[in-house]
């Protein structure tokens, strides 16, 4: 008899067979094409959550239908893509080959989630709100291509997270680890945990020089702003930060003061004096600024999860971080093979 089998809404006349009256049935398209009726190949699978990854799932639809013919439901894409996303491994790498210096960065950045609300129906009650994805990277110094983990737990997984990165990217116990990144004090903290014993961590230079610049506009004239705070850049790539302080302090505001950005900046360098070893960075090649896990943001988290009107369940959010962070590790490919 002919049949007609249904995947996403593409019909295709088949022939469906039986083995005796009652018998199995055969279902020769079905089978070659590995297809079963209203569902979804492999490859159209990959296809779907492909375009899932990258747009809104309503713009992923379209493009599936515009590039194969095919109309699949929004919500068939959606689901999909979350499916694959909550089961693939973004560290299903082989560990790379020992680092001597391994060049280690992590930063939040926030993404918008939705939180059900306590009723029987979840749409009452529901709390926007925002949350911290933690996004961390590792590379050998000699590499352009760094390893990404991304979490939406604790600062303390999130630590775990990049230590594992980090062995995936060829830390071993004679590495030497270059920690970069902002004064946020749970990424220092969990550099210290994880790899102090094996290196130290920098202040993000660009992120100084920010502090600074908005001293000088308090302690400089205008037309001299700039090259103050040039001078205090230099004293710092020189390892003088106690210079850099004693220039600051004649100029710190009251405690009450509503804007203080001196004091700020003074707070900045002496908390984290410990963190400001440029000469030796320079010396050794290393970066001294966190423009690359700041780049990373962009492409692997903010890029799909900020889209305008979107919010995200939790554990949504975590699965498109896993696809988002599994493409930029080049495990893409990996995950469709193991699927086979």
């Amino acid at each position: 008899m002919t049949w007609f089998t249904t995947f996403g809404r593409l019909e295709v006349q088949e022939q469906l067979l039986r083995l005796g009256r009652r018998g199995p049935e055969l279902r020769p398209f079905c089978e070659s094409a590995g297809v079963r009726h209203r569902g979804y190949s492999q490859r159209l699978q990959r296809a779907m959550v492909d375009f899932g990854a990258e747009h809104s799932f309503g713009k992923a639809a379209q493009r599936v239908q515009e590039h194969y013919g095919i109309q699949v439901p929004v919500e068939a894409l959606r689901q999909y893509t979350l499916r694959h996303g909550r089961s693939i491994n973004p560290l299903a790498v082989a560990a790379l080959a020992s680092a001597k210096t391994l060049v280690v960065q992590m930063d939040g950045s926030m993404i918008p989630v939705v939180q059900r609300g306590s009723a029987a129906d979840g749409r009452k009650g529901k709390q926007l709100l925002w949350r911290e994805a933690r996004l961390c990277l590792a590379r050998a110094s000699d590499k352009a291509q760094a390893l990404y983990g991304a979490s939406l737990g604790s600062a303390q997984s999130a630590g775990w997270l990049w230590r594992e990165v980090a062995l995936k990217a060829g830390l071993v116990n004679r590495t030497h680890v270059h920690g970069l990144g902002d004064g946020a004090p749970w990424i220092v903290d969990q550099f210290r945990e994880n790899f102090g014993g094996q290196g130290s961590y920098l202040l993000d230079f660009y992120h100084v020089s920010e502090y600074l610049a908005q001293a000088a506009s308090r302690i400089a004239r205008t037309f001299k702003q700039r090259e103050w705070t040039r001078r205090q850049q230099g004293r710092l790539l020189n390892n003088q930060p106690r210079k850099v302080l004693r220039s600051l302090e004649p100029h710190l505001e009251p405690s009450e003061a509503e804007e203080a950005p001196v004091s700020a900046a003074h707070r900045y360098l002496s908390e984290r004096h410990d963190c400001l070893d440029y000469r030796s960075a320079r010396a050794a090649n290393l970066p001294i600024g966190s423009g690359e896990i700041e780049s990373g943001h962009r492409h692997v988290i903010q890029k799909r999860l900020k889209l305008a009107g979107a919010w995200w369940k939790q554990t949504n959010a975590q699965a498109m971080l896993n696809l988002r962070t599994a493409r930029a590790n080049n495990q893409w490919s990996e995950h469709w093979i193991a699927q086979n």
